[in-house]
């Protein structure tokens, strides 16, 4: 088993989309992709054959959490997480980085963040090397170098700083990784300011990383500054290696990524809007907690091949909404979820037939959702 491969298969003549493939120790992963998230070993409420008939092609779990629970014993007992989970399709660790950092009570220092644990109040200290171990210890086949997410609201000399830290925790992490099946992402940080950007793609493109990821976006910032940080580095980053924007799951937010160059997003968006009632169609939200559903005869969306579209009416799952059942969060995720791998898979035609902006234009004039968030 050897760690990730990448293809690159097609650019879209009039925009930046990439057409690719990853070649993964657990099977490959067609690019652009939408990586449904698993934070603690599961997409919440649903069963892997659930998230196979969907057609997801990977998984993301966070190392924060399972550190924290069920431990690393635990993971060494059952020999990574695939075994734990009964998954054998590809599966990627983020760092903990985001979780650590969003922690009230932590301290940062160069060793790493002094935190305490939100289970038992226990001191921990996480480094490079910590995150390094957890995540092969994991045994992801992608794991993604320790790095601080930042507010992209903090000033300039604190990002400058914390800029130089990450590259210097991103070598500690590239030095710590030893596990020779599974893949190390490094991210890139800057928050909104172009010269920090820049200085960090360039330290961290210095390492020989196996995919880069663009961080610290999706965190309230306005989409214009995303959009003019995606426009400026998205297709910076290294050509012939996986490119990872992370925390993006929003049709508005994925048409922009994939357009200036980015090949894998991850997002909760898809099955936390699921266990609120609402769906996402191509003709936009939809609240099926809404009374108008209940004596609808009609599926989430019609011509939707999803489970959940091919056996239930909305008056059905209005009912299981309105009762609290579980089956209907169940339901309106699994459609979520198709909905956003089946809208990447048609960006995937319109990149091979460069007709990419066309199908986006097509999409927004059809569609109630945002052009711009």
């Amino acid at each position: 088993m050897s760690k990730i491969k990448y293809e690159l298969l097609h650019v879209d003549k009039y925009s930046k989309a990439r057409r690719g493939r990853i070649h993964t120790p657990h099977g490959i992963i067609e690019t652009p992709v939408f990586m449904p998230v698993g934070t603690n070993s599961t997409v919440k409420g649903l069963t892997n054959d659930q998230i196979k008939n969907i057609d997801s092609e990977i998984i993301l779990s966070n190392a924060f959490h399972l550190f924290l629970r069920p431990g690393m014993e635990i993971m060494k007992d059952f020999e990574g997480i695939h075994n734990f989970m009964n998954w054998n399709k590809p599966l990627l660790t983020d760092s903990g980085g985001f979780q650590v950092f969003s922690l009230k009570d932590r301290k940062i220092s160069e060793e790493g963040v002094l935190f305490r644990s939100p289970l038992d109040g226990s001191k921990i200290m996480m480094t490079p090397e910590k995150s390094m171990e957890i995540q092969q210890t994991i045994g992801s086949d992608i794991a993604m170098a320790f790095d601080e997410c930042v507010n992209a609201k903090w000033g300039y000399e604190y990002m400058k700083d914390s800029v130089d830290r990450t590259y210097r925790w991103a070598k500690r992490s590239f030095e710590a990784h030893k596990k020779e099946n599974q893949s190390l992402f490094g991210i890139v940080q800057g928050g909104l300011f172009s010269d920090l950007r820049q200085r960090s793609l360039e330290q961290i493109t210095s390492i020989p990383f196996d995919g880069f990821a663009l961080g610290g976006l999706a965190v309230g910032e306005k989409y214009q500054e995303s959009e003019k940080v995606l426009k400026e580095f998205g297709d910076k980053l290294p050509k012939d290696k996986p490119r990872y924007i992370m925390g993006i799951g929003s049709p508005t937010m994925m048409f922009l990524s994939v357009e200036n160059g980015m090949d894998m997003f991850d997002c909760v968006l898809p099955t936390r809007m699921g266990r609120h009632g609402t769906a996402l169609t191509w003709n936009g939200k939809l609240n099926l907690k809404s009374a108008k559903n209940k004596f609808d005869h009609s599926p989430i969306e019609n011509d939707c091949n999803c489970y959940a579209c091919k056996n239930h009416t909305r008056g059905y799952i209005n009912h299981l909404l309105k009762r609290d059942e579980m089956l209907g969060k169940t339901l309106i995720s699994i459609h979520n979820l198709y909905f956003n791998i089946h809208l990447i898979h048609k960006m995937r035609e319109a990149i091979e037939n460069d007709s990419f902006l066309d199908f986006k234009k097509e999409f927004f004039s059809n569609s109630s959702y945002p052009l711009q968030n």
